[in-house]
């Protein structure tokens, strides 16, 4: 889906050329998703929703600071390795998830399932760490950097069930925009997950073929993430729910408990 650049979100730094170059540009890298390696003027120019002329003089002002590189035989551009060592230095440098990887390695390896942490991004979440370990393998695999719909996973409606009912209703707006056909249905099962949260901790979902997925919010001193285990399984969700909701739990509560003796120990 495209990206699209808002006039709202243009204008949300308070008019300064400076600043508003550099959040076009901004906007220009993350037009590339994974499946988009090589992308020209015109594609980002759709993605962003920046005129085509703007587009072409970030792209090579990108260029020249190492952040894209320029095919001339395509006409278009990928990301730098640059952009790698940013990712690198952003994974090792997260309290949170040195903290929380290994204990949510120790959890997949002991029971054989696929443990997750992800972190909100506009309307999406992003994966921070993924660790499988599930017996049966799914046709789809998951990896550190990897975006999912936050509206259709359990880590999303998880991340969900953190915010305030203005921030909620906003995103919603953006949902009910995307999933037009299946809103209604997709509606009641986000507000079935913000119950389950409310009542259990946890809410589950099945969006994909067989592979049933719980996820808690996490909650830290400065945001909010979402921790999540899932199987490849054909086991009735309620049996897959009963058997890791606790599992997830007692996870999100140990990195919880770590987080704050680590703080407290800086």
């Amino acid at each position: 889906m495209p990206q699209t650049l808002s006039k709202d979100r243009r204008q949300s730094v308070g008019g300064s050329p400076a600043n508003r170059s550099l959040e076009r540009g901004v906007e220009i890298l993350r037009a590339f998703r994974q499946g988009s390696e090589w992308l020209g003027n015109g594609e980002l120019a759709e993605r962003t929703g920046l005129p085509k002329s703007t587009v072409s003089r970030l792209t090579q002002t990108l260029v020249r600071l190492g952040m894209l590189q320029n095919e001339v035989a395509v006409r278009a551009y990928r990301l730098a390795p640059a952009v790698l060592s940013l990712a690198h230095a952003m994974r090792t440098g997260s309290r949170v998830l040195s903290v929380a990887a290994p204990l949510m390695r120790r959890l997949a390896e002991r029971e054989r399932i696929n443990v997750g942490l992800a972190a909100p991004d506009r309307d999406d979440m992003v994966y921070l760490e993924s660790i499988r370990y599930a017996r049966r393998v799914a046709f789809r695999s998951v990896v550190s950097g990897q975006r999912v719909p936050m509206e259709l996973t359990s880590l999303g409606r998880a991340y969900l069930s953190t915010l305030s009912m203005t921030e909620r209703q906003a995103l919603e707006a953006a949902f009910r925009r995307r999933r037009q056909s299946s809103w209604n249905v997709l509606g009641a099962e986000i507000e079935a997950a913000l119950v389950s949260v409310k009542a259990h901790g946890f809410c589950a979902a099945s969006w994909q073929p067989e592979v049933i997925a719980v996820a808690a919010p996490l909650i830290t001193s400065d945001m909010a993430y979402a921790v999540n285990v899932s199987v490849l399984t054909t086991d009735p969700l309620e049996r897959v729910v009963s058997r890791l909701g606790p599992k997830l739990l007692t996870l999100r509560d140990d990195i919880g408990i770590a987080l704050e003796r680590a703080t407290d120990a800086t």
